[in-house]
């Protein structure tokens, strides 16, 4: 079956979606504490958001790479994450979707969030045909993130090392471990921001 190039793949239910990010220990365990993020978190930091677990994987390096050794699962609201991609304007121009670059410039400084569609994973993190979206969260999009969109936050880091060890010991049933993930129905003029294929 044929995967459309552009098309969000993620675990969610009828309100929230699962997105994934990785921290340093000092940042990801005040927030498990809490329940929510909260100091050393920056609010002033645009804050990436990644609905692929593989694609976490591998910017992560299986929560291995230095300030990243923590992987957390957050569960967001379903219209918060419509809300952001709404709003959101590509983290790079281009002349299909805008007028010129002073266009897309314009936009980019006024959006508070910034979409960028990278080549999916294999389980083995090789680069695969279609593409994974990653969204970035600046200025209100933060705020409304923190204090309004968020549910629920998990540690997955023990799956992201147990799926390595597994894969590494040349484990057929490894892929057991990975979130189930799904495409993501998406209303029409929201995908249309973000240039997704149709569901």
């Amino acid at each position: 079956m044929t995967v459309p190039v552009h098309q969000i793949r993620a675990r969610f239910d009828a309100d929230t979606i699962t997105v994934y990010q990785a921290y340093p220990p000092e940042i990801a365990e005040p927030a498990l504490a809490a329940g929510r993020f909260v100091a050393p978190f920056r609010r002033e930091r645009m804050t990436w958001i990644k609905p692929s677990f593989r694609w976490m994987m591998y910017r992560c390096g299986w929560a291995t790479k230095p300030g990243q050794e923590r992987v957390l699962a957050v569960g967001i609201s379903r219209a918060g994450f419509e809300w952001a991609l709404a709003n959101a304007c590509p983290s790079s121009f281009d002349r299909d979707r805008h007028a010129d670059r002073a266009a897309w410039s314009r936009q980019l400084r006024s959006s508070p969030v910034r979409v960028q569609w990278d080549p999916e994973r294999s389980l083995r993190l090789a680069p695969l045909a279609h593409r994974s979206l990653q969204v970035g969260l600046g200025g209100e999009a933060v705020r409304r993130y923190v204090d309004e969109w968020l549910v629920s936050l998990t540690d997955v880091t023990a799956v992201a090392r147990a799926l390595r060890e597994r894969l590494d010991a040349g484990d057929p049933a490894a892929e057991e471990l990975l979130p189930s993930e799904r495409p993501y129905p998406l209303p029409a003029d929201v995908a249309a921001v973000i240039g997704a294929d149709p569901h």
